[in-house]
């Protein structure tokens, strides 16, 4: 006779990050704050300047945002989402970075992550890679398995 634990209905008691990752998601919390900002003032001030520019820069903050909702919390769900919203995240870097670079035309002014995020430090390049170590790091299924 084999016994099965019964998973439905238990409620994870982990608190959502420890060390390293709470660092990690205060980083995406400064950029989300530092992003939306960015992007209102060049939104409301100088918007016909460079609208791809300033309006990647909106997207990016909303991005960080939801990446730092989604990481601080344990959930399946929410850990869903940060898996998409740091994988998109990535890829706009990386996407944005080239871009910026190809047809600098399109960018009179810079994005958080035009040129990899140059403006930030590359921080903007290095963040989701360690975001998406971070979250495979402290994956409960990995874990478990593990």
């Amino acid at each position: 006779m084999s016994q099965q634990s019964e998973t439905t209905g238990a409620e994870d008691t982990r608190r959502p990050a420890y060390g390293a990752g709470r660092v990690l998601i205060f980083v995406y919390g400064i950029f989300a704050i530092s992003a939306t900002a960015r992007a209102a003032v060049q939104l409301i001030r100088d918007a016909a300047e460079a609208p791809l520019a300033y309006t990647l820069s909106a997207v990016a903050a909303v991005v960080y945002l939801g990446a730092t909702v989604a990481m601080a919390h344990n959930g399946r769900r929410m850990r869903r989402l940060a898996w998409v919203t740091v994988s998109f995240e990535l890829a706009g870097v990386l996407a944005v970075g080239t871009l910026s670079l190809i047809r600098p035309d399109l960018f009179p002014h810079a994005s958080v992550w035009s040129h990899f995020g140059a403006g930030y430090g590359y921080i903007p390049a290095a963040l989701p890679l360690l975001g998406l170590f971070w979250m495979w790091r402290s994956s409960p299924a990995r874990i478990a398995h593990g």
